[in-house]
């Protein structure tokens, strides 16, 4: 009987044991997507966070996709925590995963775990956010995201009329600039790409920031983070517009773009005797592209995701076999270390006018949008 007992107890910490690294994986983040068994290898899948839904999207659709290429995938979400990622990753190379596809917190933070990954012979790939500071990235997928931002420049400055940029043109507007995250490499391309439309237009006086926030510096957003947005413009409207109005907000994600609104509602937006100015978006997230019908968020720009999963997933099998990866961008990308070969997808802008687009390509469907 005694001898029972003990085996008893034992077993009772084993499966305690098994219980508190579950919920402990959990608690980070992590998700499992199937066990270890498949024929191609198990593939390890770090998205930043799940406080986003387009990267809630982004690892369910390679998740799928690389299972139906016949790999198994080991999916882990880093709550926007860099030591998080890392730990994820550690665990992902001890594992054995055959390929990293990491979308990183902190592109610069991942220099020593991506050399283990290199001395264990597994190949990474850079998933929209370039990593920084490392040779040990193979392959880079993206969207040009200094298009983004020339989207967004362009579109404030013509739904605000403003003609070509001269000293002397219309009447000056009124515009406040916001940018990403300042540890995430996509937030200068995108900056680059909208500064390149509107510099023109501060520089002849038809274009005001009335706070004199015009730097990059200045303008981001760590995290990208929808709050930390929202008080900033708070902070912009009460010390900047008294009988002033905002026309224009450069927004560079959806996320922050509601915070923004929030901030410009508070302050005495959206009625009819003081609409809300223009405000851009990027990701087109479901919450924004309702706004945008509704009157409220001006702009975002597509970024079909799924389209990028497939081709991570493609980039990802070609090497696991042997091959090389289809690029269409060898000369751009300099993590500091390398120049990363890339892929990057066409983005495209989305405002009240053509919605209807993401419905025709499956992305919503018709009553998401209602």
């Amino acid at each position: 009987m005694h001898h029972t007992r003990i085996l008893s107890s034992a077993a009772l910490a084993a499966l305690l044991v098994v219980s508190l690294t579950a919920c402990g994986q959990e608690a980070r983040g992590g998700s499992r997507y199937k066990a270890d068994t498949g024929k191609g290898g198990t593939i390890g899948l770090a998205m930043p966070t799940k406080s986003s839904e387009r990267w809630i999207a982004d690892g369910q659709n390679m998740a799928e996709q690389f299972q139906k290429a016949g790999y198994e995938t080991d999916l882990q979400f880093g709550d926007d925590k860099v030591e998080n990622q890392i730990a994820q990753l550690e665990n992902m190379i001890t594992k054995g995963r055959k390929l990293l596809v990491v979308a990183a917190i902190d592109g610069s933070a991942l220099t020593e775990v991506l050399q283990r990954a290199h001395d264990a012979g597994i190949p990474v790939i850079s998933y929209d956010r370039l990593i920084l500071g490392t040779p040990n990235v193979d392959y880079y997928a993206s969207f040009d995201n200094e298009r983004v931002g020339e989207l967004e420049g362009t579109y404030i400055v013509d739904k605000l009329k403003l003609g070509a940029p001269a000293k002397g043109g219309s009447a000056a507007k009124h515009i406040e600039l916001f940018a990403g995250s300042p540890d995430d490499n996509n937030t200068k391309y995108f900056w680059n790409g909208a500064m390149k439309v509107l510099k023109p237009y501060l520089a002849s006086g038809q274009l005001v920031v009335r706070s004199k926030q015009t730097r990059l510096n200045q303008a981001t957003t760590l995290r990208w983070d929808g709050g930390t947005a929202q008080k900033r413009m708070d902070d912009l409207i009460s010390k900047n517009y008294g009988d002033e109005r905002v026309d224009a907000v450069l927004s560079p994600y959806d996320g922050i773009s509601i915070g923004i609104i929030s901030a410009l509602k508070s302050a005495g937006y959206g009625s009819k005797s003081q609409p809300l100015p223009v405000v851009t978006g990027q990701d087109a997230e479901l919450a924004s592209v309702k706004s945008i019908i509704g009157g409220e968020q001006t702009q975002t720009v597509f970024k079909d995701t799924r389209k990028l999963a497939a081709q991570a997933v493609a980039m990802g099998d070609a090497v696991l076999n042997g091959k090389k990866p289809q690029v269409n961008n060898t000369t751009d990308y300099n993590n500091g270390k390398k120049t990363v070969p890339s892929y990057l997808l066409k983005p495209v802008s989305i405002d009240k006018s053509n919605t209807q687009l993401l419905v025709d390509e499956g992305y919503f469907t018709a009553g998401q949008l209602k």
